[in-house]
């Protein structure tokens, strides 16, 4: 076994590994491998890109491009000139985005920061768990996934034919479990430019490389799609409308050019590849359910959150795409949590059922879309360009990241700031942003902003006086675009 923190040299590394496979996937894959069953261990020293690719007779391009999948992984480290090494164990905690997501526990006068729902304007449970204990089923183990009625009322509602729809236990782990079943380590995933934090996670954890697409006012580009189509990646990951952090939506014309896109990327290159759809605002949107799947309901699974709608600590989403697939993610999922309670489900039934916790949801949305507006409307009449944004979500173009998050904590204001966002470190490429942005001199500039994030959705009054101290931290600045 190879001895812990020492240099290993590529006579002993390729003794341990057959190498079988030199594409950067096959060389990460038995690299991680090892790592994984302590032939590798933490605080090893690996040999330098051109020792491997030279042993191997491979371009020092694609032994780079593997270090790189392992490092996204966690699974190594690059410390410089010193070399890379095999990663110690990461400190106990949420994924590196989620950190930079977390607000902190001092107190605010006004938390912008954190994208969570107004409690005040969740339906109440109380009548809703009075009916429920009085007629919960307790079920078996056999049972099917979903209660009847609850499947009944999600495919009246869907936005466009599904042959299977079930639900999970929240947004997040529909998408996880989505992409455990589609994405190999090494393989890529086109991902939205800015988009949400956990995405980004989730895709290093697995090993995968993003690649993002900049997107505008009704959600991803459609030439920066055409771009990323030709690195041939295993998966879209997208968020049709209330994106996070920007509030866009798509239109019913976006969608179809995307799927018309993806239509001719298959049919060109032969991909096999998968659309997952987050639809993370669902019923508090007020914009119309869009989604792929009208015109590719082989190739997408659309995800349908009802945290924002009805209470984040329900824990319940819906998801609804091939059969084959959600079949395999639900056999997997029966070897853990095996289903959702149904006493939750019975809860969301009936929340999506009776007349007043409907009625609440209404109110919620108009409520969501009259302080989105007046925020949005004070901000761009102070000179500060933000789209007129759906959800509860605004993308406010700053001139510093870090000056505007000390200003506003001066002022009693936090926000959340726009790295942890951003698919792409600055300078890389980002598909189809020449096209988002235009050409001009103003739209050039543009590209060099920072951003935070503003949960719109929490200003319940005074939008006026929040207006004037975001204004403030973000400098006046006056012409905007992504």
């Amino acid at each position: 076994m190879v001895r812990s923190g020492i240099r290993v040299d590529v006579s002993e590394l390729t003794a341990l590994a057959p190498f079988a496979d030199t594409t950067p996937r096959g060389i990460a894959a038995d690299l991680a491998r090892l790592v994984n069953s302590g032939e590798l261990e933490a605080g090893d020293r690996l040999p330098t890109v051109r020792e491997l690719a030279g042993s191997l007779g491979v371009s020092p391009a694609t032994i780079s491009q593997a270090w790189q999948a392992l490092a996204r992984a966690g699974l190594i480290e690059s410390r410089g000139r010193a070399g890379s090494f095999v990663r110690r164990d990461a400190a106990a905690g949420p994924a590196v985005r989620m950190r930079g997501m977390a607000a902190p526990d001092d107190p605010v006068r006004l938390d912008l920061s954190r994208g969570t729902p107004d409690p005040l304007l969740l339906p109440p449970l109380g009548p809703a768990l009075s009916r429920v204990s009085a007629r919960a089923d307790v079920g078996s183990y056999q049972a099917e996934p979903v209660i009847p009625a609850l499947a009944t009322v999600l495919r009246d509602s869907w936005p466009s034919e599904a042959e299977s729809i079930v639900v999970v236990d929240g947004a997040l782990d529909a998408i996880s479990r989505t992409l455990d079943q589609v994405v190999r380590f090494g393989d890529r995933v086109v991902v939205e430019h800015p988009g949400f934090p956990p995405f980004l996670d989730l895709l290093d954890l697995l090993g995968a490389e993003a690649v993002p697409v900049a997107i505008d006012e009704q959600g991803m580009s459609p030439e920066g799609l055409a771009t990323a189509l030709r690195r041939r990646p295993a998966a879209i990951l997208l968020q049709p409308r209330a994106q996070n952090p920007t509030g866009a939506s798509m239109t019913p014309s976006r969608a179809a050019a995307l799927a018309g896109a993806i239509r001719s990327a298959v049919d060109e290159h032969g991909l096999d590849l998968v659309v997952v759809e987050d639809d993370h605002s669902g019923l508090i949107s007020t914009e119309g359910d869009v989604t792929l799947g009208t015109h590719l309901p082989d190739r997408v699974v659309h995800v349908r959150s009802f945290s924002k709608s009805h209470g984040p600590d329900l824990r319940i989403a819906a998801v609804g795409g091939p059969r084959d697939l959600i079949g395999r993610i639900m056999a997997r999922r029966m070897l853990g949590p095996g289903w959702t309670s149904r006493m939750l489900q019975s809860i969301l039934l009936d929340l999506l059922t009776d007349g007043a916790a409907i009625d609440a949801v209404a109110e919620a949305r108009r409520a969501y879309y009259t302080r989105q507006r007046a925020l949005g409307d004070a901000l761009r009449a102070r000179g500060v360009p933000v789209i007129h944004a759906d959800g509860i979500n605004l993308w406010m173009p700053v001139e510093s990241e870090r000056s505007t998050l000390v200003q506003l904590a001066a002022a009693g204001i936090r926000v959340a700031g726009g790295t942890p966002f951003l698919a792409a470190a600055n300078g890389s490429p980002v598909a189809g942003a020449s096209a988002v942005r235009g050409a001009s001199a103003a739209r050039a500039a543009a590209r060099e902003r920072e951003y935070v994030r503003v949960t719109a959705g929490a200003v319940r009054e005074n939008a006026s006086g929040v207006a004037d101290a975001l204004a403030v931290a973000a400098q006046h600045l006056a012409a905007g675009g992504y």
